[in-house]
């Protein structure tokens, strides 16, 4: 099973807040998720994003895929995606 991590869209038309989550590559987007790691809210200013980072570092250990926009998101936090990080 292959997994990816990337953003799951929920709120309303032109209010957007998205869930970063852990799910089967294979499934559609607005499927079951396997693991909730953050949120990101482009709309607010305070608070956009928020991760739990214990669990996303787990997940990148682990050998998740990453989706672009994911990537961009957790760079701007000072995450890495090194698999060998400790």
């Amino acid at each position: 099973m292959s997994t990816a991590m990337r953003l799951k869209r929920f709120g309303t038309k032109k209010r957007p807040y998205y869930r970063i989550v852990v799910q089967d590559s294979k499934v559609a987007t607005s499927s079951k998720t396997i693991d909730e790691v953050g949120t990101y809210r482009p709309i607010e200013e305070k608070d956009q994003i928020i991760l739990n980072e214990e669990k996303v570092k787990s997940w990148i250990k682990k050998g998740v895929v990453v989706s672009p926009t994911v990537k961009d998101i957790l760079n701007s936090q000072g995450i890495t995606l090194s698999r060998t990080q400790d």
